[in-house]
């Protein structure tokens, strides 16, 4: 399901911060955190903690950091200094190899690249805001959750219906295969009698299974059966507090399969228009079973 939260907090002093948790449809989960490195054991914890609270979804979650200028001392970020100094000596390199002359970089030059010099940071800092920040992520996470359970209550309408029309097909169905029955009677006994017109010599075997094969192919009492447990399963699904997309999501597989069936045995025009329509209610329960828990 999707969901959307945001908010800002602060530790009263040296830092800010800026929270944002998205999350789209997906057939499992997928976590993608963009969060300081720098605060040992925050990406773990609340990649452990959002997995806890969400079982499917693209989630992504960003923690934006700043620091007040006047906080703390700066320091010299030394892997992205290392990158820098290697960047420019391939720039010079290159430019030589073209005969072209570079005006020599100061340190000042450097310095305010991006990333060269930032706020210094101390293993007191980082341990101390890491708590802060776990405790601020509560509401955050509650937030999201609350707006996927929103979500999910409307979803829950919209399968309901969708099952009811499902179950409505499936009587109409069972009406129109009694409605059949005497054409469908007579049909069996002419293939019946054509089967045994020609009998001489075969395996009786093989003839009786011929029989039972014509017999099931005109009888679609075990696809309208099972289509109803189906539906009185799903419900029963829907009317549990847990997760139940993935079971779901196999119960929707099985509807299509009796759906499938009872148009391929049809042998009447109106049963095959309600297993066309059948079919279309069950493509349409399985999409919104995709964005489910």
């Amino acid at each position: 399901m999707t969901g959307f939260a945001a908010a800002k907090g602060t530790d009263g002093g040296a830092y800010s911060w800026a929270w944002e948790i998205r999350s789209v449809n997906a057939k499992g989960l997928d976590l993608r955190l963009r969060v300081p490195d720098w605060i040992e054991g925050l990406e773990a914890g609340l990649r452990k903690r959002i997995s806890a609270a969400v079982q499917r979804g693209n989630v992504t979650l960003s923690l934006r950091i700043s620091r007040s200028e006047e906080a703390g001392t700066l320091a010299i970020n030394a892997a992205q200094l290392s990158s820098v100094l290697e960047a420019m000596a391939e720039i010079e390199h290159e430019a030589m190899e073209r005969g072209l002359s570079l005006a020599p970089a100061n340190a000042a030059d450097i310095v305010g690249l991006r990333g060269v010099l930032e706020p210094a940071k101390s293993d007191d800092d980082s341990a101390a805001l890491l708590k802060i920040l776990a405790k601020d992520f509560d509401a955050v996470l509650n937030s999201f959750i609350d707006m996927r359970a929103y979500e999910g209550r409307a979803l829950h309408r919209v399968l309901l219906d969708q099952l009811t029309e499902i179950e409505t097909l499936t009587a109409a169905a069972a009406s129109a295969a009694k409605a059949r029955a005497p054409e469908a009677a007579k049909a069996l006994k002419v293939n019946l009698a054509a089967v045994m017109d020609n009998t001489e010599g075969a395996d009786p075997a093989r003839v009786a299974q011929e029989l039972a094969l014509l017999a099931v192919k005109s009888d679609v009492t075990e696809e309208i059966d099972r289509l109803t447990a189906h539906v009185d399963a799903a419900r029963a699904l829907l009317a549990q507090s847990g997760p139940v997309g993935r079971k779901l999501d196999f119960l929707t597989q099985e509807f299509n399969r009796e759906a499938n069936t009872l148009c391929s045995k049809a042998g009447a025009v109106e049963l095959t228009r309600i297993g066309l329509d059948l079919k279309a209610v069950i493509d349409r329960l399985r999409e919104q079973v995709q964005n489910m828990e």
